[in-house]
């Protein structure tokens, strides 16, 4: 891999992380044509990358977060959590985002191998979940706006979201789109859903970058700059598009996602069944 290369990848991982493109598809397309295989020690850093780019876009509801969390730790042992709980809705928002994480962290334990044998296999697979991806934003696009925010959002809406992440664990179901989608379809506010998301990407994100940094150390013997440049790129283009998805959804409809979902996913499809890519 060159330095082009990795900047490409690099960019595409950013950019498909956090708009409802699918990052894993995307990734699996463009390394087949530009004929690159990624390494281990390549994806960790590109996951760094966007876990770094998405905590900074939201660094002050993450610092209010933790803090909030933190505080609700203490409340325990003063024996007022459950007041504390409902008074300060950034100790619900911190405690909901850990419940939403359990789904993908027990899909990914459980089916590691039958997920690692799909994005190993043909690319008909995360092409065919592309298409359904497109489907999922098309249709949560038709549901009635929502007004559900920071204030009034339960576990059972945070659950809810958490299992369309965990169903994103597929190679071509959007991790964003199924968890944005699965916002709307239960009421949440456009943008409220699309920032609960994003948040809800950090843990998940760094449940991937700490799974791979566990077996990097046999995987270090790559070029450092096409990484490196890589890793920056993708940084850039996940700030870029977290910036570009809360502008969209507010002001614009999420179609031209679904429309790009089925397109490239029909294209992919049938390039893979004639063996063209």
């Amino acid at each position: 891999m060159d330095i082009v290369q990795g900047i490409i990848i690099g960019i595409v991982q950013g950019l498909t992380e956090f708009l409802p493109v699918s990052s894993s598809a995307h990734l699996v397309f463009i390394q087949n044509i530009l004929g690159v295989e990624s390494s281990l020690a390549f994806d960790t850093f590109l996951h760094l990358g966007t876990l770094i780019a998405v905590l900074w876009f939201f660094r002050a509801d993450i610092y209010q977060m933790l803090e909030s969390w933190w505080y609700s730790i203490h409340d325990i042992s003063q024996g007022r959590f459950r007041e504390g709980f409902y008074e300060d809705p950034y100790k619900r928002l911190a405690w909901y985002v850990i419940i939403a994480t359990v789904p993908v962290g027990i899909v990914g334990v459980l089916f590691e191998d039958s997920i690692d044998a799909l994005f190993s296999g043909a690319l008909y697979v995360p092409a065919f979940f592309l298409f359904v991806t497109g489907t999922i934003l098309y249709l949560s696009q038709r549901m009635p706006s929502g007004e559900i925010n920071y204030d009034t959002i339960t576990k059972k809406e945070a659950l809810f979201m958490g299992l369309g992440q965990a169903c994103a664990i597929l190679p071509g179901l959007s991790r964003s789109g199924t968890t944005i989608a699965a916002g709307l379809t239960i009421g949440l506010e456009k943008e409220f859903a699309a920032k609960f998301s994003f948040i809800l990407s950090v843990p998940a994100i760094f449940g991937a970058f700490v799974f791979q940094l566990a077996d990097i150390g046999a995987a270090m013997n790559v070029n450092f700059l096409p990484v490196f440049l890589g890793f920056v790129a993708s940084i850039i283009a996940g700030y870029l598009a977290i910036r570009w998805m809360l502008d969209l959804i507010q002001n614009k409809s999420l179609d031209i996602f679904a429309y790009y979902c089925w397109l490239v996913g029909i294209i992919v499809f049938m390039g893979s069944i004639a063996h063209i890519f």
